[in-house]
């Protein structure tokens, strides 16, 4: 039995069984030269009891100080367990990390915006620019934890305002369609951001056991697992985006234990 293209089918629907490495399937090159490198991991649950998230954090700090030429890091929601306290404990442990890094405010991040922004330096919609790519990162939740939409209108200001940017990257805790368990019904985001021809991607956590990628109108929305708290996938991973000089640009998902490249995708041939 020809197992390549069962297996092509089980990355595109975004699940977690395909653990042979990209290259292999003979498809996609990694640039040869890169202008930009960022990461993004979600789902730290910084003070879940019961679970190691100290130990879970310091493994994968481990882990993106063994990358190199890094410019970012995403932590993509859900960076305590819903405990406000906790939320200053894990910006201290933060610190410890030798590249800058943002976040994304979760549906265990019970804090105000208000708080958010004083313990955290930056507002819970947010963006910014690295490199000729514009970073958008959005909020989907509240105090209370409610799932919610993200904000269209301040979505649609900053893609508005990075429309002659050659990339755009897209960062939302929850995904915003009902395609996986724990995601949203929000098609206006999708059509949204959808509209815009330089977003590469849009970016979620959340579900921790969806690692892969799902199309929408051509445009990829990507997960990365999980590198914290009690369930979802066995194994804790990250997710890396490289923009070459050449404008091509790829994502691929690795292990957090020893760096093994799980899945990866071409966003920009």
């Amino acid at each position: 039995m020809n197992r390549r293209p069962f297996l092509q089918k089980l990355a595109l629907a975004g699940t977690s069984l395909v653990t042979m490495p990209f290259v292999l399937y003979g498809k996609m090159n990694f640039p040869k030269a890169t202008r930009l490198k960022f990461i993004t991991a979600s789902d730290g649950h910084w003070g879940q009891p019961n679970t190691d998230f100290e130990g879970f954090h310091k493994n994968l700090f481990d882990a993106i100080h063994r990358e190199k030429d890094l410019d970012f890091v995403v932590f993509n929601g859900d960076l305590i367990h819903d405990k406000p306290e906790l939320l200053p404990e894990v910006k201290d442990f933060y610190r410890q990390l030798q590249v800058p890094h943002h976040v994304c405010r979760g549906n265990h991040d019970r804090v105000s915006e208000q708080d958010f922004q004083k313990v955290m330096g930056q507002t819970t919609n947010f963006s910014f620019e690295a490199k000729g790519s514009g970073i958008l990162l959005l909020d989907c939740s509240n105090e209370k934890g409610e799932y919610l939409c993200a904000d269209l209108d301040y979505a649609k200001k900053i893609l508005d305002e990075y429309s002659a940017l050659e990339h755009v990257f897209v960062f939302v805790h929850i995904s915003q369609n009902d395609w996986t368990r724990h995601g949203v019904d929000c098609k206006p985001f999708l059509d949204l951001v959808t509209f815009y021809p330089n977003v590469r991607a849009t970016f979620h956590g959340h579900d921790h056991d969806v690692d892969g990628q799902m199309i929408y109108r051509k445009k990829p929305f990507l997960w990365s697992g999980h590198f914290g708290g009690n369930w979802g996938n066995p194994f804790p991973s990250y997710r890396v985006c490289e923009v070459g000089e050449d404008g091509k640009v790829i994502s691929y998902l690795k292990t957090v234990k020893d760096g093994t490249i799980l899945n990866g995708h071409t966003l920009k041939n």
